[in-house]
């Protein structure tokens, strides 16, 4: 099979294999910065392991960039608020707020890197905010639903720590990217570690195998798929594959859990994606304009 066909497989299993995080969480039925802990420390012993195995121990060893750690806090965060927006609201509405953050990064950028935004940026961003609003329950039960309410202020918080992951990885790196990953790994963590000593909980043995499968699957797995897919692909067509989680998501969530989208969500939806995309091959043209 040629690599440019592996890698498009590669890139659709982690897209796949990430989706599932919201699901195996909510089986798991523990506070989202334990589960968030065992993600992320479970899922930097599974690549330690992998590096160790694969004869790239001499990578280990170094000296973390200042950019990762900060990187490993927002990683923390991010995960963090995901899981905690998908107790109080819809999956669905969780990860598509959250899958705002190419359009929500381009804005940031225009604004603080001086990267400005083109005319095809700007449609793109009403594309995504007209379809953030249909996302929006509008039954008069919801609109009043603290617990709804809840959901999707820490769904925000989410994309707002998503957004600083993806502008601080903007530039190039020195280290590999699985020291990037590895380091991101353990020092999110360590950030989520105070939080679970100060509310010490023992997983039963079922909660400990969905943990072992978090920290696996979505935790490593997915990452170590998709750190393969992107030495092959442009970052726009791995951006554009990535688009499949949503998906996954919103067909999990009313597979296993009964949750439904109105057509008008689902035109959110597909409005969200369509921005997304668009904002993908519009960054891309802008590196090959800059390069060129």
């Amino acid at each position: 099979m040629p690599s440019s066909a592996l890698a498009i497989i590669f890139a659709l299993l982690a897209a796949i294999l990430m989706g599932t995080i919201g699901v195996l969480a909510r089986f798991a039925a523990l506070p989202a910065e334990h589960i968030t802990f065992y993600r992320l420390l479970l899922g930097a012993l599974f690549l330690l392991a992998y590096m160790l195995l694969t004869g790239k121990g001499q990578q280990i060893r170094h000296r973390p960039s200042k950019r990762n750690l900060v990187n490993g806090a927002m990683l923390a965060g991010f995960m963090a608020f995901y899981i905690e927006a998908i107790q109080y609201t819809q999956m669905a509405n969780v990860i598509m707020i959250i899958y705002l953050a190419p359009v929500v990064s381009a804005i940031f950028a225009h604004y603080f890197f001086a990267e400005k935004l083109t005319r095809l940026s700007m449609a793109s961003v009403v594309v995504a905010l007209v379809g953030f609003m249909l996302m929006i329950p509008t039954g008069p039960q919801q609109a009043s639903n603290h617990t709804e309410l809840l959901g999707y202020f820490y769904a925000l918080l989410a994309l707002l720590t998503y957004c600083g992951f993806m502008l601080i990885n903007r530039k190039p790196s020195l280290s590999s990217p699985y020291q990037s990953t590895l380091v991101q790994l353990s020092v999110g963590a360590l950030c989520l570690l105070p939080l679970v000593i100060n509310a010490p909980l023992t997983p039963s043995l079922p909660q400990m195998g969905w943990l072992i499968a978090i920290g696996f699957f979505p935790g490593f797995l997915a990452i170590l798929l998709a750190v393969k897919a992107l030495r092959q692909l442009p970052a726009v067509t791995f951006g554009t594959l990535a688009y499949v989680e949503p998906v996954i998501v919103v067909t999990l969530a009313w597979w296993i859990f009964g949750e439904t989208l109105s057509p008008m969500q689902l035109s959110g939806v597909g409005l969200i994606i369509l921005a997304g995309i668009s904002q993908g091959f519009i960054s891309q043209r802008k590196v090959l304009i800059t390069s060129g």
